[in-house]
């Protein structure tokens, strides 16, 4: 029996199950935006890390790190061209250790294990034969860079306080470094000052009033060298756990149009190794939980308005690498499209995926580069979903998550459902809700209109797993197995036409996407 009737008979069996299927409204207000993306908000970072580097007595990164990753692999090419503009940012845990191999570093060694050293590792080198090398597959590709840089270079550890690191930040290498990346013409969109040094830091920290003098040099010294307003890299920060007091006290101290974009990680699931994960990852109120997170950093975002907003900049949902049997796994995407739908709704304008490769959090499989099932999700989401983004009320099932943008191309609306439920499918009918403002009264300012009616064919994605089994890596999409090509291409995606007069039906355990091109929403034209 060859692999596509096994597939076929999966898929059958897959079928035959005893959930139920609820009715469910979902009203979309098209009538003003409530945020907006960066057109390139979903994000895949590159790591440092080298193939030594173990959690939970494992080691999941091969040579996936910046130094040793085979740029040259085809299905890693076709995975990134796929995106039609990837954002990658280049970073990680080791890049407070990270020596730029130009100007007067001579001596530019890799990564080795030291026990007394910050993270295990010593201190490394990015040659500038590898940055050459590195650009080259950026241009290739057509991927747009954010770069982390080392916020530490000059500073020392405290006598006094374990994990802080004082003194001033010395920028003399960073300068050459982009004196050198200028002279060779490579494009770099951002610069990111530093990683998890906020608050109470990871391994290591530094005073929020230090933090921002630092930030303020690099500003001065990212302006100076790049004049031109319209070409000026932007400068991020802080790249770290989100603390109210230190990041308020970093951004009083940096002051008024230094810092572009305001950075934090999120790890909301845990530890990798938590035998929890998989029930976490299917719990609405568990996921609810960071709402409380973004919610902190928007605010202060409005409070000191930086030009580039709030991003993402990392997010591997469990730390340490992540979980072997739940993150490279369908089940995954209960978590990561639930916090892209998230973060886009509290106006975060980037979302970073720790990592594109390398360890189990990976969008592709770190051995063998072949996609992991999240992968396909956040092409998806790329193409279809927009940067307007649109209010959803939904209150009949806390396992279905919905959130609605501006479709990517025009016009109309695209829709992402969420069915954590392992039971429940959904039959799901839209409305949409119209603003109407008659003299400025106030009973008027929101009035829901029920008498949404499409002519049109609705677009169509269903992601679901293959026989049911939420921990597999492999995913169907309109019940088509989702597996590369023999010259390794990425396969096809295209939608399903279905007759706009049938409700959207979502499969128990399912992610769907919906564009409509004729949905009434007023700000989508």
């Amino acid at each position: 029996m060859d692999l596509k009737c096994i597939f076929g008979l999966v898929i059958i069996v897959s079928q035959i199950s005893l959930s139920f299927t609820l009715n469910v409204n979902v009203v979309i207000q098209g009538s003003t935006p409530i945020a907006e993306t960066d057109d390139n908000f979903v994000c895949a970072t590159l790591d440092w890390w080298p193939t030594e580097k173990c959690n939970y007595n494992q080691c999941p990164w091969g040579k996936a790190g910046l130094l040793n990753l085979d740029l040259k692999k085809k299905v890693l090419i076709n995975a990134i061209k796929a995106f039609n503009s990837l954002r990658i940012k280049v970073g990680g845990s080791l890049q407070d250790q990270v020596v730029y191999g130009v100007g007067e570093v001579k001596n530019c060694p890799n990564f080795m294990k030291k026990e007394d050293s910050l993270f295990g590792f010593s201190q490394g080198c990015l040659p500038m034969e590898r940055w050459d090398k590195l650009n080259n597959f950026f241009n290739q590709t057509g991927v747009k860079v954010t770069f982390g840089l080392n916020a530490l270079l000059g500073r020392n550890v405290s006598q006094n306080e374990k994990g802080l690191w004082v003194g001033d930040w010395n920028s003399k290498n960073t300068r050459d470094f982009m004196k050198y990346t200028i002279s060779r013409g490579y494009k770099v969109d951002s610069y990111e000052f530093g990683n998890q040094l906020s608050g109470a830091g990871m391994g290591t920290r530094v005073e929020a009033e230090q933090y921002g003098k630092g930030v303020k040099v690099l500003k001065n010294m990212v302006k100076d060298l790049h004049p031109d307003p319209k070409t000026q890299p932007k400068v991020l920060g802080p790249s770290g756990f989100y603390d109210e007091k230190w990041f308020n006290a970093f951004l009083e101290v940096s002051g008024q149009g230094v810092v572009d974009g305001v950075t934090h990680h999120i790890y909301n699931l845990g530890p990798g190794d938590d035998l929890n994960l998989i029930t976490k990852i299917q719990d609405p109120s568990y996921l609810n939980q960071v709402a409380q997170t973004y919610r902190g950093v928007f605010n202060i975002v409005n409070k000191f308005k930086p030009q580039s907003g709030a991003w993402v900049s990392e997010s591997g949902g469990a730390l340490h690498g992540g979980a072997k049997d739940v993150s490279p796994t369908f089940a995954d995407g209960f978590w990561y499209f639930d916090q892209l739908g998230m973060a886009s709704t509290y106006n975060h304008k980037v979302f970073c995926r720790q990592t594109l490769i390398g360890g189990n959090y990976a969008l592709l499989n770190t051995i063998t580069f072949i996609p992991n099932p999240d992968y396909y999700g956040a092409v998806l989401w790329h193409r279809l979903m927009g940067s307007i983004v649109l209010a959803v009320t939904q209150v009949s099932n806390p396992n279905l998550r919905v959130y609605a943008h501006c479709a990517k191309k025009k016009p109309g609306v695209s829709i992402s459902f969420i069915n954590l439920s392992k039971d429940s499918s959904f039959d799901v009918t839209l409305s949409s809700y119209e603003h109407h403002r008659r003299n400025l009264r106030s009973t008027d300012a929101a009035k829901p209109n029920f008498e949404f009616t499409s002519y049109m064919n609705r677009e169509e994605y269903h992601l679901t797993a293959l026989g049911g089994d939420i921990q597999g890596q492999i995913v169907l999409l309109n019940d088509v197995p989702m597996v590369s090509t023999d010259t390794f291409d990425i396969p096809a995606m295209d939608p399903k036409l279905v007759k706009a007069s049938t409700p959207i039906s979502v499969a128990a355990h399912s992610i769907v996407y919906v564009t409509i091109r004729d949905f009434h929403a007023p700000v989508c034209v």
